[in-house]
């Protein structure tokens, strides 16, 4: 199983971005995708998740959204009025339903996003 994370970059406050998260290796749609974020010198923390109902899990409302294609095996996290707390480095995660580290079995690598202020 492969998850493949990408989007990040360097971006203003205000500004947005879309992270994608390819997945190969694995049955796609009958999995849970999560996003989870560590911010610098901070515990990895769970951001949002999508199950193969469309259920989701957000915990940034209202700027934050999950969505996934199962045609396509990929599960994006639009990211809208970034701010400078939402620096991070992104992960993409493929388990069970829920927002805790333990529900998911694979992690992708992880995409950068800065936000100036």
């Amino acid at each position: 199983v492969q998850l493949q994370a990408s989007g990040g970059g360097l971006v203003q406050a205000g500004d947005s971005l879309r992270l994608s998260c390819a997945a190969s290796g694995v049955t796609f749609y009958s999995y849970t995708m999560g996003w989870f974020r560590q911010a610098p010198g901070k515990e990895r923390e769970f951001v949002a998740a999508i199950n193969r109902s469309g259920d989701r899990l957000l915990s940034v409302k209202g700027r934050f959204t999950i969505s996934r294609d199962n045609a396509k095996d990929t599960v994006y996290l639009q990211l809208d009025n970034l701010k400078p707390e939402d620096t991070a480095v992104y992960y993409c995660a493929m388990g069970r339903y829920g927002s805790s580290q333990g529900e998911y079995e694979y992690w992708g690598q992880g995409t950068l996003v800065t936000v100036s202020s």
